[in-house]
C-alpha cells in the first residue's frame, strides 16, 4: 500500500508565503518614517518651537530643551533615533526571552506591530510648534517595530527547514523592499505634488507619515491570518516571575553564548559590517548632496531605485546562496562593500550617472547581504532560543549603529571632505571580513544542533 503524500512542505511554503507580508508591512515604516520623511518635518516643527523661520526643506541651528538639554533643532532627528536604538537593544532581549516561552509567537509580532503602528500615526499630530509628541511617537513606535521583528524573526524558524531559510529570508527581504519602495513613491508623489492635490507641504508630509502607520498596521492582518502559532521547542526551565524568567534566560544565554564560538564570532562579524552597511545607506544622501553636488530630485531617484533595486538583490542573492551557500555570499558580499566605498571616494562632481550607478550597486549587495545575514545566523541558535538570539541580533544592530556615523562625523570635522568620511568606513567591513574568515561555517552549524543545508 502506497503511503499517503507529504503535505508539509505545501504547508510550509504557505506560512512561508503569509510570513512575508510581515516585512512589506513594517518596510513602510522605516522607508517613508524614519529614512525620509520624519526628520525633515521634525525639524521644522521643532525649529519653529526654537524661534527658527523657514519651510520644510530649511535647516535649524536654534536649540530647544528636552529634559534640561539644549539640543539644535536640526540634530533632534538624530538624538531621537539614536536613543530609540539604545533603548532597544536593552529591551529586545527581555522580549526574546519571553517570545521563546510563547507558543503565540504571531500575536506577539501582530500587538508589538499593532502598536507600534498606532504610536506611528500620532506622527499626523506633529504640527505648528508642538514637536514633544511626535518626539515620543518615533521613540515608542521605533522600540516597538523592534520588539515585533524578535517574534517576526524567530517565526522563521518555525516554518522553514534548514535548507529553505536562505530562499525564505531572501523573499522576505525583496517584499520589504518592494512593499517599502511602492508605498514611498505614492508618498513622495504626494509631498512633491502637494499643490496638485490642494494640500500645502507640511500637511502633505503628515498625511504620508499617516499612511505608513496604516499601511503597517493594514497589512500585518495578512500574516497573523495566515500564520499558524507554533509550540515552543527545548524550552529552558525557569522559576519566578515572568520578568525574573526573561532576565534569568537572557544572562543564562550570555553565558552560554560562549559554549558556540561559532555564533558569537558571527555576531561580532555582523556588529561591524551591518555597521558600515547601516552608515553607507544613512550617509548617502549627505554625500551626494554636499559632496557631489546631487541635486534634490536626482537624490530622491536614486532613493527609488535603490528600493526597488534591491528587491531584486535579495531575490539574486537567494538563488545564489542556495547554489554556493550563504557563507561565501557573505563573505564576497562585504568585499563588495569594500570596492563600493573606494568607487565612491573617486566619484567625479555632479556626475549624475555614475552617481545612480554606484546606487545601483550599493542596492544589489544591500539586499543580499541583509537577507542572507538573518537566514545564516538562524543557523547558528540553538533550538528554542531563536527569540533570545534574535534579540541578541537586533541588538547588535540597534546598540552599536551610531559607531559608523561618529567615525563618518569625526572625518569630516578633521579634513573638511566628505570624500575620506565615505572611504573611512571601509573599516568596518575590513573588521567584518575579519571575524567571517575566522568562522567555521559547518563548525558553528553543527555545534547548534542544526542541519547542514545543501550548500554553505
Amino acid at each position: 500500500m502506497s503511503g499517503i503524500a507529504d503535505l508539509r512542505p505545501v504547508l510550509r511554503r504557505r506560512e512561508q508565503n503569509a510570513w512575508n507580508w510581515y516585512d512589506w508591512a513594517n518596510s513602510a515604516y522605516y522607508t517613508t518614517v524614519l529614512t525620509v520623511l520624519f526628520g525633515p518635518l521634525m525639524i521644522t516643527v521643532a525649529g519653529r518651537a526654537a524661534g527658527c523661520v523657514g519651510d520644510i526643506d530649511d535647516s535649524c541651528s536654534k536649540t530647544v530643551s528636552v529634559l534640561g538639554l539644549h539640543l539644535a533643532a536640526g540634530s533632534l532627528p538624530s538624538y531621537l533615533t539614536s536613543f530609540a536604538t539604545i533603548l532597544s537593544a536593552f529591551l529586545l532581549p527581555i522580549v526574546g526571552a519571553v517570545v521563546d516561552r510563547s507558543g503565540r509567537k504571531k500575536w506577539h509580532m501582530a500587538w508589538f506591530g499593532w502598536s507600534g503602528s498606532l504610536f506611528a500615526a500620532l506622527l499626523f499630530f506633529l504640527s505648528g510648534e508642538h514637536w514633544q509628541l511626535g518626539a515620543f511617537a518615533v521613540i515608542v513606535s521605533s522600540v516597538l517595530c523592534g520588539c515585533s521583528l524578535v517574534s517576526y524573526y524567530a517565526i522563521l524558524v518555525d516554518i522553514s527547514e534548514e535548507w529553505e531559510r536562505d530562499a525564505v529570508s531572501a523573499r522576505g527581504w525583496a517584499f520589504g523592499y518592494l512593499g517599502g519602495g511602492v508605498l514611498l513613491l505614492l508618498n513622495l508623489v504626494l509631498v512633491q505634488g502637494h499643490d496638485l492635490f490642494g494640500l500645502d507641504k507640511e500637511l502633505a508630509v503628515r498625511l504620508a507619515l499617516l499612511s505608513a502607520a496604516i499601511w503597517w498596521a493594514g497589512f500585518t492582518v495578512i500574516p497573523v491570518v495566515r500564520l499558524r502559532n507554533h509550540p515552543p521547542r527545548n524550552e529552558v526551565s525557569a522559576t519566578g516571575s515572568l520578568l525574573q524568567r526573561s532576565f534569568g534566560q537572557l544572562w543564562a544565554t550570555l553565558k552560554d553564548l560562549r559554549n558556540y564560538p561559532m555564533t558569537l564570532t558571527f555576531l561580532l562579524a555582523y556588529l561591524f559590517y551591518n555597521d558600515g552597511i547601516q552608515t553607507v545607506i544613512g550617509s548617502a544622501a549627505i554625500y551626494g548632496s554636499k559632496e557631489l553636488g546631487i541635486g534634490q530630485s536626482v537624490l530622491i531617484a536614486a532613493i527609488l531605485l535603490i528600493q526597488f533595486v534591491a528587491f531584486a538583490g535579495a531575490l539574486f542573492f537567494g538563488r545564489f546562496a542556495a547554489r554556493y551557500g550563504a557563507y561565501r555570499c557573505l563573505v564576497w558580499g562585504t568585499v563588495a562593500w569594500m570596492v563600493i566605498v573606494v568607487l565612491a571616494m573617486f566619484l567625479p562632481r555632479e556626475n549624475v550617472a555614475l552617481f545612480l550607478a554606484i546606487g545601483v550597486l550599493i542596492a544589489l549587495v544591500m539586499g543580499g547581504t541583509q537577507a542572507l545575514s538573518r537566514s545564516f545566523f538562524s543557523l547558528l541558535i540553538p533550538h528554542g532560543r531563536e527569540g533570545e538570539y534574535f534579540a541578541l541580533y537586533n541588538a547588535c544592530e540597534r546598540g552599536t549603529s551610531w559607531f559608523g556615523t561618529l567615525l563618518f562625523g569625526l572625518m569630516f570635522q578633521f579634513t573638511g571632505s566628505y570624500r575620506p568620511a565615505i572611504v573611512s568606513l571601509i573599516v568596518f567591513f575590513v573588521l567584518g571580513l575579519v571575524f567571517l574568515v575566522r568562522l567555521d561555517a559547518r563548525r558553528g552549524i553543527t555545534e547548534a544542533g542544526n542541519r547542514l543545508p545543501g550548500a554553505v
